[in-house]
């Protein structure tokens, strides 16, 4: 059991102070709502570092999220309301979801609309989830919402981890190259090399180079760690600039292989995204500003806001894309077939199937292209150095 510091008003509005005991923050702040106090602040007493580590480790994942929001949709759906399902929910998540579900159930039994409850806690529902909810709330269908919800987080996780699954196995074989080789140049080089020089024989050019590197790994490697912390805090800073997503996003979709699948992956969970924003009945240029915001590459983003201000004007959103080489001739002609027909939401949701089937080809291609390079690669180094090594061999014995 753990000791909490609290902070609270009670029904009078009075502010009261006071500690509460509790196995988890959730349950301390569960305990101070049954008796009937609006929790402020509530924190652990003792040591914060070990505190911080428990809140990072207790951070509320996307697996929690997904069932979260098909639980929810369940209960809602035979017939439970909002706040007897969300009762029940606190007392089955585990305590980082707990906490955040506490929250919600006081903000609601406080009067405010499940939407509103969600905008206070933003860490946890982006704004395509909270716009959704609201959506369901005006047209009285939060359980068809909910579902629908659930069904894209499930399948926006089983996409991201099909992706990340295809990159393991070259980011393993080329962190192992790197070790691998700053092991050799570290303490297997300086001790080969030695013989050499213990018997003063010509070293040609390549086991010099060689040299060169192993006394400088050996004898400023902690230069190259610096260099390496600090070259990647400049990067992360200039990352974060407008000028600088712009250059990263510009070569990362301009590489081969891995910018057709950035592009790939963009169009699903746009296509996937508006599809399901309007069938919940969310409209059209609302829709596309809130899509705007929510996709992963500033060129795209900036394209649709773009976009959005030419539909506001009267022109279609086929017409409106078609001007962009970020959208391929298949996205603007589809959706000018949904236009006609008026089935705008079910052509997205058929483009979205179209769009991750081709990602999932495009990380088969590169996992093949990857994998030679490596070879390559690695039978270039693995090469250099052995010849670096033998060559000095053939010097020593032809003096003898």
């Amino acid at each position: 059991m753990s000791i909490f510091s609290y902070t609270a008003k009670n029904t009078h509005g009075e502010v009261i102070k006071g500690k509460v005991e509790a196995q988890t923050k959730a349950q301390a702040a569960s305990m101070l709502f049954s008796r009937n106090l609006l929790v402020i602040k509530i924190s652990p007493i003792g040591d914060s570092s070990l505190a911080f580590v428990t809140e990072a480790l207790n951070k509320v994942k996307h697996e929690d999220l997904v069932n979260f929001t098909r639980q929810l949709s369940t209960m809602i759906s035979a017939g439970l309301p909002l706040a007897t399902g969300l009762t029940i929910l606190r007392e089955q998540n585990n305590p980082a979801m707990a906490e955040v579900v506490t929250d919600l159930l006081r903000e609601i039994e406080g009067g405010n609309t499940f939407a509103k409850s969600l905008e206070k806690q933003p860490d946890v529902f982006d704004r395509i989830y909270i716009q959704l909810i609201k959506a369901g709330e005006l047209g009285g269908v939060m359980d068809k919402v909910l579902s629908k919800l659930a069904e894209n987080l499930e399948k926006d996780k089983e996409f991201r981890a099909k992706t990340k699954g295809a990159m393991i196995y070259p980011v393993i074989v080329l962190v192992a190259m790197l070790v691998v080789g700053f092991i050799m140049l570290v303490f297997v080089i300086p001790k080969l090399t030695a013989m050499y020089q213990d018997f003063g024989a010509e070293l040609p050019l390549p086991t010099l180079i060689l040299i060169g590197l192993a006394n400088f790994a050996s004898r400023f490697w902690w230069l190259f760690i610096l260099l390496l912390i600090g070259g990647g805090a400049i990067f992360k800073k200039w990352s974060k600039t407008i000028t600088g997503q712009r250059k990263i996003d510009s070569i990362l979709l301009k590489v081969p292989i891995i910018g057709t699948l950035r592009q790939k992956i963009i169009l699903t969970n746009f296509s996937r995204t508006l599809s399901l924003l309007l069938t919940s009945g969310v409209p059209l240029l609302s829709s596309l500003g809130i899509v705007s915001e929510a996709v992963d590459s500033i060129l795209y983003r900036e394209a649709l806001q773009e976009v959005n201000k030419k539909v506001e004007k009267g022109v279609s959103l086929s017409r409106a894309m078609s001007v962009y080489d970020l959208f391929p001739g298949i996205l603007h002609q589809m959706l000018s077939v949904g236009e006609e027909t008026g089935k705008l939401d079910e052509v997205l949701l058929k483009l979205s199937s179209y769009f991750e089937a081709e990602s999932e080809q495009a990380v088969k291609n590169l996992t093949s292209a990857m994998e030679p390079l490596i070879m390559v690669v690695l039978g270039l180094g693995v090469g250099a150095m052995v010849i670096a090594i033998i060559m000095p061999i053939y010097s020593l014995t032809s003096q003898f």
